[in-house]
Order: structure tokens, then C-alpha cells, then sequence
């Protein structure tokens, strides 16, 4: 399977999204003067979005699809 390179260009848009998205919350949540981790609920939120993102990139029209084709279904 070969991924074109508008998708890579799309793939590498979304993970520095998220990367840019986990640095702000990551100063956002550290008290001021003081250094630490993450909670770890926060980096497994962030972690959950790029993968959804990441997912959807790669295969927009096939989920775009398999959702319409369950509406129609459910009309019926």
C-alpha cells in the first residue's frame, strides 16, 4: 500500500498540531517555578486525539463512507 504525499504532508500537519496542542498543556498545567510530570489522564487525552486524527487522515473517505452507508441503513 503506498500513501501519497498530500497524506503525508496532512499526517506530519496533524501530529505537529498535536505536538504544538501537548506543549501548551504541558506549560499550561506546571505550576509556576516548579517542574513535573504530566498527569497521566492529559497525556493519554492528547495521546487518544492524535491517533483519532491520525486515523482519520489516512482513511477519510473510507469512514466518511462506512458512516453514510449506516445512516441509510438506518432510515430504512
Amino acid at each position: 500500500m503506498s500513501i501519497s504525499k498530500r497524506t503525508l504532508s496532512e499526517l506530519d500537519r496533524t501530529f505537529t498540531t498535536a505536538r504544538c496542542a501537548t506543549t501548551h498543556v504541558m506549560r499550561r498545567l506546571r505550576p509556576r517555578g516548579e517542574r513535573g510530570d504530566v498527569p497521566g489522564w492529559v497525556l493519554v487525552t492528547l495521546m487518544t486525539a492524535g491517533l483519532v486524527a491520525a486515523l482519520w487522515a489516512v482513511a477519510e473517505g473510507q469512514l466518511t463512507a462506512l458512516f453514510s452507508a449506516a445512516l441509510a441503513s438506518a432510515r430504512r
